[in-house]
C-alpha cells in the first residue's frame, strides 16, 4: 500500500440523502413584449433619428433570450429609420480575433440572418483617452465611426471584485467594447481596482462617444430573464447599482453558512468562466470579492465536454483527480490567467488517483474531530443546484430550513473498481 493510501484507508465516506433546494422561479414569460415596452419611452425613442447607423454592443455570455432581445433592438431601431449593425463586445474572447468574436456570437445564436443585422467584427480599437491614473480608454473602431451605440448585457455579480457595479452595462462599455486591448489595460492593474475602473472608464467613453442605451436583463435562479430594462445614458450610472443589488438577490445559492467538504462532480466554461461559480461556492480566484458558504476543503472530480480542456478554476479546489489532469490543456487554461492576470485558479490542484482517493483526502484535512460528522455537500455543477446531496450530519438543518426539503433516504456513495464514483 502506498504512503497515500495508508494514510486515507481509515477515513469513512459518509452517508448521504438528496436534497432539493427551492429558489424563487419568476419569470418574463413574453421578452419581446416586456423589452418593447421600456424602448418605447420617450427617453429612449427621442434619441434615436433617422438615417442614423447605430453600432450594438453584444457579448460573450450566454444570456437567456440574448437573440430575442438583439433582433427586437435590431427591430426597433429600423422602425425609427436606423440602420442598427452589431459589434461583438467581448474583450480578448474568441481568440482576439475578429472571426473568433464572430464565430462566439454564431455559437450563441447571434448571425446577421437571426438577427435581421450587419455583423461588424474588427479587433482595432481608438484610444479615447486616459483616466487619471494613466489607464488607457479604448473603443472598437466600428463603434466609434456609428453614429449611435446602444451596450446589451446581462446584470449580474462579478466573481472577483465587488463594487457598486460588477458585471453589467457600464462593463460592457468599457471592457467588451474596449476589446482585446481593452480588456487588457483594465487588467493590468488587478482587480483591486476594478470596482473603480470599471465605472471610471465607462464614464469616459458616455461622455466621448455616442453612447444612446442600454439594454439590461437580469435572471432568475433558474438562469432565466426575470426583468429586463432600457437605460438612458443619462441614468446608466444612476440606476445600475440597483439593478446589482437585486441581481445578487436573485443569485441561485446553496443554503449553509459552514460546510467541511464540498465535492463538484465537474468545472468548466460553460458553466463559469472561473469553471464553477464563486458566488455559489464561496471560493473566489481573488481576496477582492466574498459572499456564500464558508468552505474548509473543496474537492473537483472532472471537466465538462464542452470546456475542451480549459480547467480555469481548478485551482481554486483543494483537492483534484488525474482523472481531470489528463483532460487538462495547460496552454489554453493558462492563457485565461495571462490575460486576466489571476493565475492562481490554473494551479493544479492537489491531485488525488480517484474521486473516492480524492474524497478522503479532503475529509481528512477538513478540520473536524469526528470525521464520523463530516458536513460534507456533493454538487453536479455550480448551475444545478436545484438537487444537491448533503451528508447525515447535514440533516437537521435541511429539516429546519424553509427552503430545502429531503427527497431520499440515507445511502452510501457508490463508486466503481477504478475508485470513481457511478452516475
Amino acid at each position: 500500500m502506498g504512503i497515500l493510501q495508508d494514510l486515507l484507508k481509515d477515513i469513512p465516506v459518509p452517508k448521504m440523502v438528496k436534497v432539493r433546494q427551492n429558489f424563487d422561479n419568476t419569470k418574463i414569460e413574453n421578452i419581446d413584449q416586456a423589452l418593447n415596452e421600456k424602448l418605447q419611452q420617450e427617453s429612449i425613442r427621442s434619441k434615436v433619428k433617422p438615417g442614423m447607423e447605430i453600432a450594438i454592443a453584444v457579448g460573450s455570455r450566454g444570456m437567456d433570450k440574448l437573440v430575442e432581445v438583439t433582433a427586437n433592438t435590431v427591430q426597433f431601431l429600423k422602425d425609427l429609420g436606423a440602420t442598427p449593425f452589431i459589434v461583438p463586445s467581448m474583450g480578448s474572447h474568441g481568440g482576439a480575433t475578429a472571426e473568433g468574436q464572430k464565430e462566439v456570437l454564431a455559437h450563441l445564436g447571434v448571425t446577421e440572418e437571426s438577427v435581421k443585422a450587419e455583423i461588424r467584427s474588427s479587433m482595432e480599437v481608438i484610444k479615447l483617452g486616459e483616466l487619471s491614473n494613466g489607464l488607457p480608454v479604448y473603443i472598437d473602431k466600428y463603434a466609434s465611426e456609428a453614429d449611435g451605440i446602444v451596450v446589451i448585457n446581462r446584470i449580474k455579480p462579478h466573481t472577483a471584485f465587488r463594487g457598486p457595479v460588477e458585471s453589467g452595462i457600464m462593463k460592457m462599455i468599457s471592457i467588451g467594447l474596449g476589446k482585446q486591448k481593452g480588456a487588457e489595460a483594465t487588467h493590468q492593474l488587478g482587480f483591486k481596482y476594478m470596482a473603480e475602473n470599471v465605472p471610471a472608464m465607462a464614464k469616459l467613453m458616455m461622455e466621448k462617444t455616442p453612447i444612446l442605451f442600454g439594454v439590461a436583463t437580469l435572471e432568475n435562479a433558474f438562469d432565466r430573464v426575470a426583468r429586463v430594462e432600457v437605460l438612458a445614458v443619462e441614468d446608466i450610472e444612476e440606476k445600475e447599482p440597483a439593478l446589482q443589488a437585486l441581481a445578487k438577490e436573485l443569485l441561485p445559492k446553496l443554503f449553509f453558512e459552514q460546510i467541511d467538504v464540498l465535492v463538484i462532480d465537474e468545472i468548466g466554461k460553460n458553466i463559469s468562466g472561473d469553471g464553477m461559480d464563486p458566488n455559489i461556492t464561496g471560493r473566489y480566484p481573488t481576496p477582492y470579492a466574498k459572499g456564500g458558504p464558508d468552505v474548509n476543503k473543496m474537492v473537483v472530480l472532472d471537466l465538462t465536454h464542452q470546456t475542451e480542456g480549459n480547467a480555469n478554476g481548478v485551482g481554486t479546489a483543494d483537492f483534484t483527480t488525474q482523472r481531470l489532469v489528463d483532460k487538462m490543456d495547460r496552454e489554453v487554461t493558462y492563457a485565461n490567467g495571462l490575460t486576466s492576470t489571476v493565475c492562481a485558479p490554473t494551479k493544479i490542484a492537489t491531485t488525488l488517483a480517484n474521486d473516492k482517493d480524492a474524497i478522503k483526502a479532503a475529509i481528512k484535512t477538513c478540520n473536524i474531530l469526528d470525521f464520523t460528522q463530516v458536513k460534507m455537500v456533493r454538487i453536479k455543477n455550480t448551475l444545478d443546484i436545484a438537487e444537491i446531496e448533503v451528508s447525515e450530519a447535514l440533516l437537521t438543518h435541511v429539516a429546519e430550513h424553509p427552503d430545502m426539503e429531503q427527497i431520499s433516504d440515507l445511502f452510501e456513495l457508490s463508486f466503481n473498481d477504478e475508485g470513481n464514483l457511478k452516475d
